[in-house]
């Protein structure tokens, strides 16, 4: 039997963060409105698949595509998306999955096709118009914060702000866990006035430097990054952006590190 398309262990974990519906009006109660759940489940389907969002199918029982995106954005500036992800994150602590010894920073490139808010031209694609993203995961590859930038935003800008953007992750008694002890980047992160932010945030910079011979060896703790990006672009509405408005995609971005982690989360420790 194939996996349902909304699990019930995501839905389990999004419905306490959502608003309760709006009553209807008693008379003239109007068009029947589309529920959290089957907008939820329009929501995923989109961001595996890649359809453009008038392109939902109507027979899976999710309303329109509009209604869904609407709904998409509504629940991010309510801040649903990362509330779920802290959510996700306070239970990997509690279960002693993420480990904070040393984590990872580096970005990855997606066209944008018909450009759209931070959009930019790449440096690395013909400059075709297109988005970066940028992350920081843990020893293990659980994302901890994602950013989206314009694709000529240089790394080095914005590695300072993904960092900031780790939030308190609670699960377990005491102070909440926020910086990791070590932080791994490739030579596009080479900066001195950027180490010295690192380290006075408590975490000790492990930056390849510019102009010395390959093979330093940071590529061994650096690969779980790179895995991210991989499973991060499985979901096909982020291989290549079709939103104009940035909390469309912010939105997306979120949610797709969210059902990584709930993988993680599920599958079986060591596995």
């Amino acid at each position: 039997m194939a996996a349902p398309l909304l699990p019930d262990a995501l839905w389990e974990r999004v419905e306490p963060l959502l608003p309760p519906p709006q009553p209807r009006r008693f008379r003239y109660p109007g068009r029947k409105p589309l529920t959290n759940r089957q907008a939820l489940t329009g929501i995923v389907f989109v961001l595996k698949t890649g359809i453009r969002w008038n392109d939902l199918p109507r027979e899976m029982g999710c309303g329109s595509g509009s209604r869904c995106r609407r709904r998409l954005q509504a629940w991010y500036r309510a801040g649903i998306w990362q509330r779920l992800h802290e959510v996700l994150l306070a239970e990997l602590q509690g279960a002693d999955r993420i480990d904070w010894s040393r984590a990872a920073v580096d970005s990855s490139f997606v066209r944008a096709r018909g450009g759209g808010e931070k959009t930019g031209p790449s440096p690395v694609d013909r400059r075709k118009k297109g988005s970066k993203h940028h992350a920081v995961v843990d020893a293990h590859g659980i994302p901890l914060a994602a950013t989206a930038t314009a694709a000529n935003t240089p790394d080095v800008k914005e590695l300072l702000e993904v960092v900031d953007q780790i939030p308190d992750v609670r699960g377990k008694r005491g102070h909440p866990r926020r910086r990791p002890e070590e932080l791994y980047g490739d030579r596009a992160y080479d900066s001195q006035p950027h180490r010295e932010p690192l380290r006075a945030r408590g975490i000790k910079p492990k930056l390849a430097r510019r102009n010395t011979e390959h093979g330093s060896g940071l590529g061994v703790y650096r690969w779980v990054v790179e895995q991210f990006f991989s499973h991060l672009h499985r979901f096909r509405k982020l291989r290549l952006r079709t939103d104009w408005t940035l909390p469309a995609h912010d939105a997306l971005l979120k949610l797709a590190c969210s059902l990584i982690c709930l993988n993680i989360l599920l599958s079986p420790q060591g596995g």
